[in-house]
């Protein structure tokens, strides 16, 4: 993954704010991206989800957590490709059996977004949470439309002309790096996101940032010898060190018993003579 398209906080209020002033379904939108931004869903698994799938606390508590239970996703890969004729394939989560299922948390922020969704949509339990204009699934088309003329209107030239930001799924992207940055264990974000720790930790090892003063910390504290110089032993010292050590069990010691006088070399033999032919 591209760490260029990551967003920060600013980048990311700025973009949802102008989604949400939009004149045509704007708000709606708006609680469409938050919940990506916020929760780590794929587009594909937020587009799918009914009222009944969120479980929010009382209205009065704007404090609390609440959860989004995951349990299908509907990728638009258009209506020739599916067995039903629609834009939309229902099929069951990336990397799980089908019918089986994740709690994803719903932060504070996220709660009141979708409660206001809700009342301001007038929308039943059985509802779909995100809708088109007619009341359908919400279109990707639409979708990716609205993302990239904010995109355009929001940022700089600069900004624009780069991968800031660029997928829609860059929000989930964002949500992920937030959360593995924050200290949050990589098996609980696995789970939340619906990978497996190694996919998780493989995708995003070069985005993750915060953390480098902490281990600079950790390393110089392990590898500092300040205050652990010793002076050099004189060469007295090292002898005593020699002869009191303890033998090494399996390896034989030199005898301590003097030295022993070496016999004479024998005198080396006269080099030969050469007879030369007359």
């Amino acid at each position: 993954m591209d760490k260029r398209c990551l967003l920060n906080p600013e980048q990311t209020a700025g973009l949802l704010a102008w989604v949400r002033q939009r004149p045509r379904g704007g708000e709606r939108l708006h609680a469409y991206f938050a919940t990506l931004y916020y929760a780590g869903l794929r587009p594909e698994e937020a587009v799918a989800l009914n009222v009944m799938d969120l479980r929010l606390p009382d209205e009065d508590d704007t404090t609390q957590w609440g959860e989004i239970v995951v349990h299908t996703a509907t990728p638009e890969v258009g209506k020739h490709w599916t067995n039903s004729g629609k834009v939309h394939d229902e099929r069951h989560l990336k990397g799980r059996a089908a019918g089986e299922v994740r709690v994803v948390p719903a932060h504070p922020a996220l709660v009141k977004i979708l409660r206001e969704h809700i009342t301001r949509e007038a929308l039943r339990d059985a509802a779909l949470l995100f809708q088109g204009e007619r009341g359908d699934r919400l279109a990707g088309s639409v979708i990716r439309r609205a993302w990239g003329r904010a995109r355009e209107e929001v940022l700089t030239p600069a900004e624009y002309g780069s991968p800031l930001g660029r997928r829609v799924y860059d929000l989930r992207h964002t949500c992920l790096t937030t959360w593995l940055n924050n200290g949050i264990p990589p098996a609980d974000v696995a789970e939340w996101a619906g990978n497996s720790v190694p996919v998780l930790l493989s995708t995003y090892a070069r985005c993750l940032d915060g953390q480098k003063k902490d281990l600079q910390r950790r390393i110089e504290a392990a590898q500092d010898l300040t205050g652990r110089a010793v002076a050099p032993a004189t060469p007295t010292e090292n002898l005593d060190t020699y002869l009191t050590r303890t033998p090494v069990e399996g390896r034989s010691e030199p005898a301590q018993t003097g030295h022993r006088a070496l016999p004479p070399s024998p005198p080396a033999a006269p080099p030969s003579s050469r007879r030369h032919a007359r």
